[in-house]
């Protein structure tokens, strides 16, 4: 046997491999979401790779989807066959210990040992190709997109938070639908946020209340409302959350909150215009803010043993 072929060396040289293909998936969130990025550094290492790994191909096939497969010349015909490619590629990554592509190699090692449902991944990318053929949506239409874009990854999620982790049925009852409710409004809450830009860049109204472009105080109002249930929803879920993750959701939850009180501080012309953003520093202090939050939690629940 050669040393190339000990069976150390080979271990070796697989935990290096996938050592980089976690760094390559980290650079992928770090460029595309300054809150993202941050919220993950208050997860437990392992959650956080595995967390950054999802969001890694998610955001990978967010962009073959908004624009940036366009700029690079292709067709939407030609988008349609990367797009499924990149699916068939995705749903075969937990199968193979090696992948050429680094992102595809952490994913496949998260997927893998969290067991993702594959039917989570499949609705997930229903939802992508509905960007390339619909512009806008009915209420049915809309609800079936938000479970396919953010709600399964919300599941996808808590697959990770509870790895090796035995959980009774109510709880993790409890656990799905905050899970769900979190990624619907994190959705929801963007579709505002990037209204303008939706609209004047891509041509899409996700919303079925601006598929005519407009969008009135009085609908607005409503669409914050429901934002802030589907947050209610995944407030009430935050205990049973794992102490390795919950920090982490909660800047989350505490970041895309303040955004909500912003939009819903904008006037509705404003939000036809421009991208509403929170300052850095808002966030770090947010930061700061789900720490405590997350271990006054955990406090709480100790002291109920």
């Amino acid at each position: 046997m050669t040393h190339q072929n000990s069976p150390l060396f080979l271990k070796s040289a697989l935990r290096l491999y996938n050592r980089a293909s976690f760094k390559a998936s980290h650079k992928v969130i770090e460029e595309y979401s300054t809150s993202f990025s941050l919220s993950t550094w208050l997860l437990s290492p392992r959650i956080r790779n595995d967390i950054r790994n999802l969001y890694a191909v998610v955001r990978i096939a967010d962009e073959i989807v908004d624009g940036t497969a366009h700029a690079a010349g292709c067709s939407t015909a030609k988008i349609e066959e990367i797009l499924d490619a990149y699916e068939i590629a995705v749903l075969a990554a937990p199968q193979q210990r090696f992948n050429t592509d680094l992102v595809l190699q952490a994913y496949g090692e998260t997927a893998r040992r969290c067991d993702f449902e594959q039917e989570h991944v499949i609705a997930f990318f229903a939802s992508m190709r509905k960007d390339l053929k619909a512009n806008t949506h009915d209420p049915d239409s809309f609800t079936t997109y938000v479970y396919g874009s953010a709600e399964v990854i919300g599941l996808l999620c808590l697959s990770v938070f509870n790895q090796g982790r035995t959980i009774s049925k109510k709880r993790l009852e409890i656990m799905q639908n905050g899970a769900r409710s979190l990624g619907a409004a994190f959705q929801k809450i963007n579709f505002l946020r990037d209204l303008a830009e939706d609209q004047q860049n891509l041509g899409r109204f996700y919303f079925p209340e601006t598929s005519q472009g407009t969008l009135t105080k009085e609908q607005k109002e409503n669409l914050i409302a429901d934002i802030r249930q589907d947050l209610a929803i995944a407030h009430d879920a935050f205990p049973e959350i794992p102490v390795q993750a919950r920090i982490g959701v909660i800047s989350a939850y505490l970041l895309f909150q303040k955004l909500t009180d912003r939009i819903e501080a904008t006037p509705t012309s404003d939000l036809l215009r421009e991208r509403i953003r929170v300052p850095l520093h808002i966030k770090l202090s947010i930061l700061a803010s789900a720490t405590m939050k997350g271990l006054s939690m955990s406090i709480y629940r100790k002291n109920l043993r």
